[in-house]
């Protein structure tokens, strides 16, 4: 392979994963390393189209004022995703505005935006966010087209959902497959390709290290879903009134309720868990508990009505991890950072993993029998049937 071919399909894979992402995270609701605006009220710091690095929050840290944040808004486009920088920070939270808006957000109907609703951070080199000119006009050209592909294509597949959520995902998911499935269909039963090239490497021979790691990529992987697809933040209203009820969201100024939080542990590990809160005035107790096997266990939620009246919004985060090291260690873990835990975790469980499968079946490489690409699918199949 040759410098210029490599650097092609390099820069084509470079490419694809980024369309990739962005249209994952449109379909997820968050943006997965890569985010764009779609408006012009970051100008003239994003035009309409650009793309930016999104990085999660939960590696970001604190919050600062000057920051360029994504965070799921409550008013502003019908609820959905917002990149507005931080001018401000109140008791009730950060306080939003486009740099081409005349005011902020929280001047027009948006409340005060909390750590709980806030998803990524833009990368700022020396105070000026990295953008990638029209990086989302294309990704929005791609996302129409699929959409009004789905609109033509979805009826005759019988499909009912609509074409701008969990319908348009599964049409893509769907085609994704259709598309794998033919191609494996012309490769086997298309006509044959005579090499023309020799190599060197073994047939049939799968090396050890590659086997296991692949193992190990599909361990790890069910890990970390297991600890990050249960955790998040949950949210909590809360009014602050003159005349409270016998409500733990409905309270007198400076009063507190409490509200039971239930945590489920569904898998055959026990898990630790870590409550964060990520609004203020917002309290839990146990902060951190440790759940055994396929069973549950209980945390009091205290919500601490402001001494102005009007209606808020408070965020308990959760963050979950499997007990593979002592709680404590992993408590600390989760101190230093989230994803330090889970590091942790998945190291573990891979030289727990390594050190079984050395001992079971050493270390040599797998040979697997083949009837050889001569042979054609057809023929292979009724071998199979005449067993």
């Amino acid at each position: 392979m040759t410098g210029n071919s490599l650097l092609k399909q390099t820069l084509g894979a470079v490419i694809a994963l980024a369309l990739i992402l962005l249209l994952v995270g449109q379909l997820l609701g968050q943006p997965i390393l890569l985010g764009y605006v779609a408006t012009g009220s970051m100008e003239p710091t994003m035009n309409a189209g650009d793309g930016f690095v999104a990085i999660p929050s939960v590696l970001t840290g604190s919050v600062d004022e000057g920051d360029v944040v994504v965070f799921q808004a409550r008013e502003l486009h019908g609820g959905g995703l917002t990149t507005h920088r931080v001018v401000g920070e109140t008791d009730e939270g950060y306080v939003t505005k486009g740099d081409a808006n005349p005011f902020t957000d929280q001047d027009g109907a948006e409340p005060h935006v909390t750590d709980g609703q806030i998803v990524a951070e833009a990368w700022q080199v020396n105070g000026e966010v990295v953008t990638i000119p029209h990086l989302g006009s294309a990704i929005m050209g791609v996302q129409s087209t699929a959409e009004s592909a789905s609109g033509t294509i979805a009826p005759v597949l019988g499909l009912t959902t609509s074409a701008d959520s969990e319908g348009l995902g599964a049409l893509l998911v769907a085609a994704g497959v259709a598309l794998l499935g033919f191609g494996t269909l012309l490769d086997r039963l298309g006509p044959g390709r005579r090499e023309t090239t020799r190599t060197r490497s073994r047939q049939n021979v799968i090396a050890f290290w590659t086997a296991l790691g692949l193992v190990l990529l599909m361990f790890v992987t069910f890990a970390t879903a297991a600890m990050v697809v249960p955790s998040g933040t949950t949210e909590y209203g809360l009014v602050s009134t003159e005349t409270p009820e016998d409500d733990p969201q409905i309270l007198a100024p400076g009063e507190t309720g409490e509200l039971t939080r239930t945590i489920e542990n569904a898998g055959y590990l026990p898990i630790v868990v870590v409550h964060e809160a990520e609004s203020r005035n917002v309290a839990t107790d146990p902060s951190t508990q440790t759940i055994g096997i396929r069973s549950s266990g209980e945390t009091t939620v205290q919500l601490t009505a402001p001494e102005t009246t009007g209606e808020y919004t408070r965020h308990v985060g959760e963050y979950r991890y499997l007990t593979v090291l002592p709680p404590s260690v992993l408590v600390w873990l989760h101190g230093l950072h989230p994803l330090a835990a889970i590091a942790a975790v998945n190291g573990v469980i891979v030289g727990v993993a390594v050190a079984v499968v050395l001992v079971l079946f050493g270390h040599n490489d797998l040979r697997m029998r083949s009837g050889g690409s001569h042979v054609s699918l057809s023929t292979r199949l009724e071998r199979k049937f005449r067993k």
